[in-house]
This record gives structure tokens, sequence and C-alpha cells, in this order.
């Protein structure tokens, strides 16, 4: 399995990446959207995309609907990791094909909770 993390906050990077280390997983990161679409288009595949809403060159949401307009990308999972709680934004997402939503905080047993829930196979 390999995860791509995409998210301006360089703590989440760090905590996710270490958490998915931790399971065996290969994990790239990304500091904006931009970014992690260009790591989808070269260094991919990937099962499993986690993107943040709120991030400077290209917003997660942004980036979400370029890779789902892709259809190079239609395997990878991508769940959507933010502060972004209200339902229209949640609708939103999941509307323009993210799989799953995780509002942040969340704690190891809740990312993958919904990553199981978005269908990623068992690290």
């Amino acid at each position: 399995m390999r995860a791509l993390v995409v998210d301006d906050s360089r703590f989440i990077r760090n905590y996710l990446h270490s958490l998915f280390a931790e399971h065996g997983v290969e994990c790239l990161e990304a500091a904006d959207g931009e970014q992690g679409l260009n790591c989808l288009r070269h260094l991919g595949p990937f099962s499993v995309a986690l993107v943040d809403w709120n991030m400077p060159v290209m917003s997660g949401f942004e980036m979400l609907e370029a890779a789902r307009a892709d259809p190079a990308f239609d395997a990878t999972k991508i769940v959507m990791v933010t502060t972004e709680a209200e339902n229209d934004h949640i609708e939103a997402a999941l509307d323009a094909g993210a799989d799953e939503y995780l509002v942040k905080p969340f704690d190891e047993a809740g990312l993958f909770d919904k990553l199981r829930m978005a269908g990623v196979d068992e690290p």
C-alpha cells in the first residue's frame, strides 16, 4: 500500500507519515494541492491520498476535482482530512468524488476506520 499525504501543515504530514510507517505503509508527502497533483501524476500509483481542504497554491478541493477529472486516478481512494466540519463542505467533497471525509482532530483508530470505509485495503 502507498499513501500520499497532502497538507500544508508539517505537523499533520509528519503525524500521518509516522502512523503509516508504523503499519508498514509507504508514504509520500506534498505541501499543497498542486504538489499533490504532481505527485499523483509522476510518482503514483497510490492506494490512497489524504487531502486537506485549505492549502495555498491549490486547495484540496481543487485537487480533488482535478484528480477525479482524470481517469488515470480512478483507482486512488481520496479521503479529505480537514477542519472543515460543515455539512455543505462534506457534501461538496463527496459529490466531487471524495471517497471519505475525516474531520481534524482525529486519532489513529479514526483514521484507519475511515480508510476501511473508503475501501482502502488493510495495511
